[in-house]
């Protein structure tokens, strides 16, 4: 792979990872569209670590707070679990759960479906219903029980397919489910953090996943940390000001784009 096509790969990573645009979708058009058929695994590797590196420099503070938290809270771990900190941390855990099985149980079917505009097409549309379910107006909750937790967690496990966006469904499911954007926001991409890691170890444990690690692979993985960086960000006060939403603008048309290119 050409060094320019790798960094326009990386930055289509980096800026769709964080947008609710789905960046699955979003990678698989682009490698069709540059002549890719199968991304290198070391390629996959590379953009995800850059893309993990993003979240940490944008959440690390919560990360480390929890933390924090969480040691403290294992004096008394019952009397933790009914703090707000606590909430969230087993919060993390249990969504974490669905999505872990859910992605290994639909690897096989994302692979397949990476190649098909038309149900990218289709997925992007359950995007932008995601988003435009968010204009109802958030909640004012800072934390949810278990079972809200889960359902979260569930959405993210859908976002797997190429098309369906992560940010989008677990940002605009907590909004549905009372959070508000704020939190909604910290939520979506604290759970994140076990997901994608866990993705890279997946992707490091597969035979020949670093052979062909060389330039190309290193600068998409820092072209989608820089601009992943800077969409988080941008992400952040788009939700915090109540326009999630607009989002919708862009994915209604790709996404009958799309189905329309595969039938004609």
């Amino acid at each position: 792979m050409e060094p320019g096509v790798a960094a326009a790969i990386g930055a289509l990573q980096g800026l769709t990872e964080f947008l609710p645009v789905s960046s699955s979708g979003h990678v698989s058009l682009g490698a069709m569209l540059f002549g890719v058929p199968d991304m290198p695994l070391s390629m996959v590797v590379v953009v995800h670590a850059g893309t993990l590196l993003a979240t940490l420099l944008v959440v690390g503070r919560d990360v480390g707070q929890l933390g924090v938290e969480t040691v403290r809270g294992l004096r008394s771990p019952r009397a933790f679990l009914e703090t707000e900190q606590g909430k969230i941390v087993a919060g993390v855990v249990v969504a974490t759960i669905p999505t872990a099985v859910m992605g290994l149980a639909l690897e096989d079917r994302v692979r397949s479906f990476g190649h098909e505009p038309a149900v990218i097409g289709a997925f992007l549309l359950g995007s932008a219903v995601a988003v435009l379910s968010t204009l109802r107006g958030a909640g004012d909750k800072k934390a949810l029980g278990l079972a809200a937790y889960l359902l979260i967690g569930v959405a993210q496990g859908l976002a797997v397919m190429p098309g369906l966006s992560r940010s989008g469904t677990t940002i605009a499911a907590g909004i549905l489910l009372g959070l508000s954007a704020a939190e909604a926001f910290r939520f979506s991409f604290l759970l994140s953090l076990p997901a994608v890691l866990g993705a890279v170890v997946l992707e490091l444990s597969k035979p020949g996943a670093l052979s062909m690690l060389g330039l190309p692979a290193l600068v998409a993985g820092t072209v989608a940390l820089v601009v992943g960086y800077v969409a988080l960000r941008l992400l952040r006060r788009i939700v915090t000001q109540g326009r999630f939403w607009a989002f919708a603008i862009y994915l209604v048309p790709l996404g009958i784009g799309l189905i329309a290119w595969e039938l004609v």
